[in-house]
């Protein structure tokens, strides 16, 4: 009990307050360079050409990086390395890197960058969770556009329902959400005299940054030192890399300090989204105020990369009961590819946004049955002891009953 219920003071909440925190954009090193990516302007097609040897030509450029001079892999993803590290001829998002640029200042890189020309052939995207699931879809993925599908049963559907006297059955969806984090992303590189790399990086996943810029780089994991900075913010946002492998990349092939650094705009282009989810609900509840049956199917529009996609959907799927007793469940998950941009982690990891159904479907019942909301809830709350459709036990903490409790008292309803 050293810390519940104490004032304690953010260990370091002090340097930030003071300007004391060091950020990546905070690192100097004597003969810094200076990086950039250039990004597609379209959703979804192929790249033609690049006027890359023009670029390599302008003042003050030091070199032009494309896919073909990276070392070793040229993909990332948290789980299957299928977002491109540059692009080698197909992009399936705005914003997907194309060029890295490297330049001796800031100024020769921003007008590098503008001068950067990319050829498309353009296609047909999907944006839509329903179009992509159409017959004849442009496929994104794998074969087909269904990134994951998971199935969760338990009981008898169909025998559920017909104990129902009330059916409430809707659709609900939750927005593609930006994380917004104060600090936008940057990254420096540097190359040391023995052949190792240091990045400076304000990340959530260290050592699996190190995996993935070893992989870049076709170097042993103990060539490459991921040195974690103050983190201004992040929220999921950092756990699928961003600046890492270019600043990697461009301290490599230059054997200089180069730094990287994210305008607002690029960051929001560029990291992971918290997924938008629909959801259709079709919920049973018995005379005397039990629910019956759940039904529940959940779309999750993936974007154009996996990143964590099978784990939000997994985890929307175990939590679209809500914290409540139901002896017959259907649910089935299907996390998507589309043209959007890649959602990943954010705050909640899918639990956060099935509650929209959940909840309201628990309050339209209560009204349908002519109770109080709370005391609906009350009544069909987990406890200990109680099995959740997934078959797990809760023998411990479990708290519902006992905060329902307190706001009943606090609000003087009879539960």
């Amino acid at each position: 009990m050293k810390a519940v219920g104490q004032g304690l003071i953010k260990p370091d909440a002090y340097d930030k307050v003071v300007g004391k925190a060091i950020y990546p954009d905070d690192m100097e090193f004597e003969g810094m360079l200076y990086a950039g990516v250039k990004r597609s302007t379209i959703p979804y097609g192929r790249v033609l050409s690049t006027n890359k040897e023009e670029i390599k030509g302008l003042p003050g450029v030091e070199c032009v990086i494309d896919y073909s001079m990276i070392p070793g892999s040229i993909g990332h993803g948290v789980i299957f390395k299928d977002t491109p590290i540059l692009v080698k001829d197909i992009v399936k998002r705005v914003g997907d890197a194309i060029l890295l640029v490297v330049a001796k200042d800031k100024e020769s890189l921003n007008k590098a960058l503008k001068r950067v020309k990319v050829e498309y052939e353009e296609y047909e995207g999907v944006f839509t969770v329903e179009d992509a699931l159409k017959e004849g879809a442009p496929i994104l993925g794998d074969g087909n556009n269904i990134l994951y599908d998971i199935k969760i049963k338990t009981g008898n559907i169909e025998e559920g329902f017909k104990e129902a006297k009330y059916i409430a059955e809707n659709w609900y969806s939750t927005p593609m959400i930006e994380h917004a984090f104060l600090q936008p992303e940057a990254a420096v590189g540097k190359y040391n005299e023995d052949g190792t790399i240091d990045v400076y990086v304000a990340t959530q996943y260290p050592h699996y940054d190190r995996e993935e810029v070893a992989n870049c780089l076709n170097m042993e994991e103990d060539k490459i030192r991921i040195n974690n900075t103050t983190i201004g913010g992040a929220f999921g946002a950092r756990e699928d890399i961003n600046p890492q492998c270019h600043a990697a990349l461009a301290a490599y092939f230059t054997k200089k300090p180069v730094k990287i650094v994210y305008s607002r705009e690029e960051s929001t282009v560029s990291h992971s989204k918290r997924h938008p989810l629909k959801m259709h609900y079709k919920t049973g509840v018995r005379a005397d105020g039990k629910l019956c049956a759940l039904k529940v199917r959940i779309y999750g529009d993936s974007g154009a990369y996996a990143s964590w996609g099978m784990n939000i959907l997994r985890k929307s799927a175990v939590h679209a009961t809500g914290p409540y007793i139901i002896p017959n469940v259907d649910i089935q998950a299907l996390a998507v590819y589309t043209n959007n941009p890649y959602s990943g982690a954010m705050r909640g990891f899918g639990a956060a946004q099935v509650p929209i159904g959940s909840e309201s479907q628990m309050d339209i019942l209560a009204e349908m049955l002519g109770i109080h909301p709370l005391k609906f809830r009350y009544l069909n709350a987990f406890e200990v002891g109680s099995i959740t459709a997934t078959g797990q036990c809760l023998s411990s903490s479990v708290g519902i009953k006992k905060c329902i409790e307190k706001i009943a008292e606090i609000d003087g309803i009879e539960l």
